[in-house]
C-alpha cells in the first residue's frame, strides 16, 4: 500500500490494479474490460460495431497434464506470440484464464469479417508447437460477439461471446460461431431440454427399447441391443440422436446409462437364458476409471450373468482416453463381460483399434450395409472386414439391414450376424417379450 501526503493527514492509497498477465505478457481480464468500455463510450453517440471475440484452446488440460505446467506456460506463451502476430492492427489480445484469450476488435463490423478472423486464427493455432524435444499440436475453438447487437454493456457482451463460444465446443474441435438471437435461442432450448430431461431420469421416464440381433446363418434371434427412448408430455418424442450427446455433454450421462442398464438388465432376467443384452457405452464412461466397477456392481445387484453382456464401444470414444478406455475394456473382459467395437470401418484408425484392444466382437457400420447391393466398392468392404475377422476369431454383426437384398448378401459373404428393420424395430420389454413368445415355447409358457 502506498502513503500520501495530503495537507498534514497521511492517505493510504492502494496500488494500481494490474492490468497485465504474468505469463504472456498480454493483458489480462481487467484490461480486457478497459478497453471494451473505453470502446462503447467512444462510439455510444454513434454506435458503430465492433467485435469482442474469445479463443478456448481444445484439450489444453489433457496436453498440461501429460507433458507438466512447464511445458503448458510454453505453450501459452506461443500462443499469445501467434495471437497478438495475427490479430488486426488496433486489435488488443488478452489472456483471460488458464486456457482461453480474448480480443478487442474495432475494425471488425460484422459476422463475415469475424468468420474470417476466426478462420485465420484457427490455421495459425494449428501449427505444431514448439516444446524443444518435441512438438505438440492443438486447435481452438471461437466464440465471436458484435457491438451494440449482442449487447451494450461488456458484462452482456461477454456473455453472448461465451454463449457463442460453448456452442461452438458443443460441436466439435476447431469451430467458429458468432453469436446471434438465433443461436441464443438453440441453447436456451438446450438448458430447457436438459433440465427436463434430468427431471426424466429422476422420475424414470427415460425407457429402454430392444432391437433384435440374429444369426445370419439360421436367422433366429441371439441376443438384442438395448437403445434408449424418451418420449416427454410437453416436448413429445426426442431423439436419442439429441437427448443422448446432450446428456453426455452437460456431464450427466453416466446417470442416464447406469439407470437405462438396470432397466435393461431387468428385462433380460426375463429372456432366455442363451440370449445376451448389447448395451452401449459413451464416451465419458470410457474416461471413468470407475466405469467398469459401477457397471458390474449393478448389473450384480440385478442378477444377470456377466457373460450374457455385451457392451459396445465406438473407435471415437476410445480415442478420447486410449489408456483408461484399455483398462476399463480388461477389466469388464476379466469378468465375463464381451466388448464389442461399434460402427467398424468409420473411424480413423480401426486396424489399429483391433491390435492394441481386445474385442469379442465388430459391428460393421451402416453406411457400407445399406450401399450393399448397389455398391461394388461396400461389398468388398464388407468382404475384407468379414475375412480379417474370422483370421482375428472375432464375431461380426452387419447393422442396418433394412430388405431382404442385404440380408442375402451378407449371408453369401459368410457374415455372421445382423440387425436392422428387417429383422425387427426396437420394441419396448412387453413387446420383446411377446416378440420372444412367438417363437420360444419356454417364454410362452411361463408367460401364460
Amino acid at each position: 500500500m502506498w502513503r500520501q501526503a495530503a495537507g498534514h493527514e497521511i492517505v493510504e492509497v492502494p496500488p494500481p490494479v494490474p492490468l497485465i498477465d504474468q505469463l504472456t505478457g498480454l493483458g489480462n481480464g481487467r484490461h480486457l474490460r478497459q478497453k471494451v468500455c473505453e470502446l462503447a463510450a467512444e462510439r455510444a453517440s454513434d454506435p458503430a460495431p465492433f467485435t469482442i471475440g474469445l479463443a478456448n484452446l481444445d484439450g489444453f488440460k489433457p496436453i498440461n497434464d501429460l507433458f507438466g505446467p512447464e511445458a503448458g506456460d510454453q505453450i501459452l506463451c506461443q500462443v499469445a506470440h501467434r495471437l497478438k502476430a495475427c490479430v488486426p492492427e488496433g486489435a488488443t489480445v488478452t489472456r483471460t484464464s488458464d486456457d482461453e484469450f480474448a480480443f478487442v476488435l474495432p475494425l471488425i463490423f460484422e459476422r463475415k469479417g469475424a468468420e474470417k478472423l476466426g478462420r485465420v486464427l484457427k490455421e495459425v493455432l494449428s501449427a505444431p508447437f514448439d516444446l524443444g524435444d518435441r512438438n505438440v499440436r492443438l486447435s481452438a475453438s471461437f466464440g465471436f460477439a458484435v457491438y451494440p447487437f449482442a449487447g451494450n454493456s461488456f458484462e452482456d457482451l461477454l456473455k453472448s461471446a461465451d454463449t457463442a463460444l460453448y456452442r461452438s465446443k458443443r460441436r466439435g474441435r476447431g469451430q467458429i460461431t458468432v453469436y446471434s438471437q438465433e443461436i441464443a435461442q438453440e441453447m436456451k432450448r438446450a438448458t430447457q431440454l436438459e433440465q427436463a430431461l434430468r427431471n426424466a431420469i429422476i422420475a424414470d421416464q427415460v425407457d429402454v427399447h430392444f432391437q433384435p440381433i440374429v444369426d445370419l446363418r439360421s436367422d433366429t434371434v441371439v441376443g438384442f441391443e438395448a437403445l434408449a427412448r424418451w418420449c416427454d408430455a410437453d416436448l413429445g418424442y426426442v431423439s436419442p440422436s439429441v437427448f443422448v450427446p446432450l446428456a453426455e455433454e452437460r456431464g450427466f450421462i453416466e446417470s442416464l446409462a447406469e439407470t437405462l442398464l438396470r432397466k435393461a438388465a431387468q428385462a433380460a432376467l426375463s429372456w432366455p437364458k442363451e440370449l445376451f443384452l448389447s448395451f452401449n457405452l459413451s464416451s465419458a464412461q470410457l474416461m471413468d476409471t470407475a466405469t467398469s466397477a459401477r457397471l458390474l456392481s449393478i448389473i450384480n445387484q440385478v442378477g444377470l450373468d456377466p457373460r450374457r453382456l455385451e457392451l459396445e464401444i465406438t473407435e471415437t470414444a476410445v480415442m478420447a482416453d486410449a489408456d483408461v478406455a484399455q483398462k476399463i475394456v480388461s477389466e469388464l473382459r476379466a469378468a465375463g463381460v464381451r466388448v464389442s467395437l461399434d460402427d467398424f470401418g468409420t473411424g480413423q484408425s480401426s486396424l489399429g483399434r483391433l491390435r492394441d484392444f481386445s474385442f469379442d466382437k465388430v459391428k460393421i457400420d451402416r453406411a457400407f450395409v445399406s450401399r450393399i447391393s448397389a455398391d461394388r466398392a461396400s461389398e468388398h468392404i464388407i468382404k475384407a472386414i468379414v475375412s480379417m475377422c474370422e483370421g482375428l476369431e472375432l464375431e461380426v454383426v452387419a447393422e442396418g439391414i433394412e430388405d431382404f437384398s442385404e440380408a442375402l448378401k451378407l449371408k453369401a459373404l459368410g457374415c455372421g450376424m445382423g440387425q436392422g428393420y428387417f429383422y425387427g424395430k426396437p420394441a419396448d420389454a412387453v413387446a420383446t417379450m411377446r416378440y420372444l413368445s412367438d417363437r420360444y415355447r419356454d417364454v410362452a409358457a411361463a408367460s401364460r
